[in-house]
């Protein structure tokens, strides 16, 4: 039991790496500079995958539902949907800003990369750098989270039907898988953010350009899921 329980960890590790969620991740990170900001980002990813599992997980094992392959495939095609959305909403941000990158540093002595926006005919204004972090939860990515949770459910809950019997182990393995997932996209996040950081503090025309590939990539992942699961039912 403990070997099965550690597989569903590590396959929820390696759930993480499939290409629509990295999609989905990458262009969340775009909105963020800061890495503690950006893992939570992948966190809150998890957590939201992770809470649709368990509650679809259970109630399909307590009643024994199966979710109905047309449904799973209209879930599939809204994955497609909110990656084309996120991918554009990350090359409308490129489009429309010029962007102002440098180190800032607060009263507390926490320094870290910004990016602002500055109007072609606007001067450098130092108090640009004033600003206030909002602390508030990644509601966005936890939302995302969800939707792809909701997406892979069905898939998931065939192979626990498949090779579990007692309802409780399931909803365990589940939650071993949900664990993997929220410790792998955490460090995906992680990983995700240092080119972003890297091309920022070097020069704002290559982080811009990073930027624009992420949205791009999204873009295309989501025409992509949309064409998979428009097959025949």
């Amino acid at each position: 039991m403990t070997s099965f329980l550690l597989l569903g960890i590590l396959l929820g590790l390696r759930h993480a790496l499939e290409a629509d969620h990295l999609a989905a991740v990458a262009a969340l990170a775009t909105r963020h500079r800061g890495l503690g900001r950006t893992v939570l980002q992948g966190a809150a990813w998890g957590a939201g995958h992770g809470v649709v599992l368990l509650a679809v997980g259970g109630v399909c094992l307590l009643f024994r539902l199966a979710v109905p392959a047309a449904a799973a495939r209209l879930l599939e095609a809204g994955i497609g949907v909110l990656l084309i959305v996120l991918g554009w909403g990350v090359l409308r941000r490129v489009v429309q800003r010029r962007v102002h990158v440098h180190l800032h540093r607060h009263d507390d002595g926490t320094v870290h990369l910004h990016a602002h926006r500055h109007a072609a005919e606007e001067a450098h204004d130092p108090e640009h750098h004033r600003h206030v972090h909002a602390e508030r939860l990644p509601w966005r990515a936890v939302g995302v989270g969800m939707m792809h949770g909701l997406a892979g459910s069905a898939a998931l809950l065939l192979l626990v039907a498949s090779t579990l019997t007692s309802p409780a182990v399931s909803l365990l393995y589940i939650a071993c898988f949900s664990a993997g997932a929220v410790l792998g996209m955490a460090a995906l996040s992680a990983v995700i953010s240092l080119p972003l950081r890297h091309t920022a503090g070097l020069l704002g025309s290559a982080h811009n350009t990073l930027e624009t590939l992420v949205g791009l990539g999204a873009l295309g992942i989501g025409v992509w899921v949309i064409y998979a699961a428009a097959g025949p039912f």
